[in-house]
């Protein structure tokens, strides 16, 4: 018996659905919440996974094959989150201390970024993150950084290229920061 992965009922015959992108394993009531993935029976694709008496014959084949082709590259394609800065831990003092620093209320501070002063509170608090926008302004109103950047220093000792020799536009771009 299979446990369903959407509301975890014990099942003897699982269907693989597609939610938002998402591949399940789901029991019969749960498989009209997505759309129905159908799997070839062949012996090339007989299983997502590798096992240990076909790893050679794989490994070798995804080594030469295109990437996206098979999905089952082994190790992590980067993302948009890899290049993403995060907000730093002690943003809030960070904001409470600009804004003290330069002599404003909270309450002032709202009305210059066009933003509730109850918001402002919030962030102080630490109770809330900012969203992008309400960030780029206060960095820029109190000439501040809420981010530690997670891959500055990496993207300028990285020379480019990949491993086969062919090169992506990530490549040749250069970020505007």
């Amino acid at each position: 018996m299979v446990q369903c992965e959407m509301c975890g009922a014990e099942t003897a015959s699982p269907k693989t659905i597609k939610v938002e992108g998402a591949e399940l394993d789901v029991c019969d009531n749960c498989a009209d919440f997505g759309t129905e993935v159908k799997t070839q029976q062949t012996s090339s694709t007989s299983t997502k996974y590798s096992t240990s008496s076909s790893s050679s014959s794989g490994n070798s084949s995804t080594s030469t094959g295109s990437a996206g082709s098979s999905g089952g590259s082994r190790s992590r394609r980067r993302d948009m989150f890899d290049d993403m800065d995060e907000i730093a831990p002690d943003y809030d003092d960070r904001i409470r201390n600009a804004r003290e620093s330069t002599g404003l209320s909270q309450e002032d501070l709202a009305k210059e970024l066009n933003e509730k002063a109850s918001l402002i509170r919030k962030l102080e608090h630490g109770d809330i993150l900012p969203s992008d926008s309400v960030q780029r302004k206060l960095e820029k109103k109190l000439d501040i950084s809420l981010t530690v950047g997670s891959a500055g220093a990496d993207d300028e000792e990285w020379s480019g290229g990949s491993s086969t020799g062919s090169y992506t536009l990530g490549d040749v771009v250069k970020r505007k920061d």
